[in-house]
């Protein structure tokens, strides 16, 4: 590894170590990762299971989706009218409406409409279904330290979920769920158009990528998948962990995944992770 990306990468651990709790130096994937963490990425799922990944199961190449044709949004201002557009077509649709479900508020998105990353997750929980926005709880503010070490800041990355309901006692959402309202997320992502996505949780990956009901994080994450939309538009998807598992399962190897997903990202769209401000005296 030469000097500069080792410096590089010494100013990620030192702004991570702040921001998100890391204490490991931070590396690039070069290989494959036959270790599967089947912990649950929502907290309605079961315990955490060690397992090793069987060399037979590989990651989905590409998924291709078919969302409802729109005419491209352009601009900042453009983008948002759509958006609020296709909300007003949701809330009037009602596809939740056959769900088991006490929701309070529709939880649609968040940020910056425009956006060159968007970060999608499975469901509302209680605190996002009282404030009508994702990703407000404790997840959320995990989420948004995650978003602050990448150099970025909430206001500048697009956040939503598959689903814009809070599932009854935060259940995992069902197939039926997920297909009755995944046409209305592929719409969100072909308006914002973003340079890439983070699915975060096996479960939003399922759904964003149609992977196989037998796919695992470990098979998904740390590798690129092809979001297929109409025009043929393409957008790079990167899977990983939900923060949600990492606050139950706050190990460093987790953390090191979580920011290895997220440094193939920043590479992806030519970030650069805000330096750590040096310490005086």
């Amino acid at each position: 590894m030469d000097q500069e990306r080792l410096v590089r990468l010494a100013r990620q651990h030192a702004e991570t170590s702040r921001l998100m709790g890391v204490d490991f130096v931070p590396s690039y994937r070069t290989g494959g990762d036959d270790e599967v963490e089947a912990a649950p990425d929502s907290p309605s799922e079961a315990p955490a299971v060690r397992m090793t990944e069987p060399p037979a199961v590989q990651a989905v190449a590409s998924a291709t989706i078919e969302p409802k044709p729109i005419a491209p949004a352009v601009g900042r201002s453009g983008k948002q009218a759509a958006l609020d557009a296709l909300r007003a077509r949701y809330e009037k649709d009602a596809p939740h409406k056959n769900f088991v479900t006490a929701y309070t508020n529709i939880v649609w998105g968040d940020g910056d409409p425009d956006a060159k990353l968007m970060f999608i997750g499975e469901a509302p929980g209680e605190d996002e279904d009282r404030e009508g926005k994702p990703f407000v709880g404790r997840s959320g503010q995990l989420l948004n330290k995650m978003i602050e070490a990448m150099g970025l800041s909430r206001e500048t990355v697009y956040i939503c979920n598959v689903l814009k309901t809070r599932p009854l006692n935060n259940a995992t959402p069902t197939p039926t769920e997920i297909d009755a309202c995944a046409p209305y997320l592929h719409e969100q992502v072909a308006i914002v158009r973003p340079g890439a996505i983070v699915t975060l949780g096996l479960p939003a990956a399922k759904a964003v990528l149609r992977c196989p009901a037998t796919a695992t994080m470990g098979a998904l994450r740390s590798k690129w998948t092809t979001m297929n939309l109409p025009g043929n538009v393409q957008i790079p998807v990167m899977p990983t962990y939900h923060p949600a598992f990492l606050l139950r399962s706050y190990t460093p190897e987790n953390r090191a995944k979580v920011w290895s997903d997220l440094q193939l990202v920043m590479e992806r769209l030519g970030m650069k992770p805000r330096e750590a401000t040096p310490k005086s005296g």
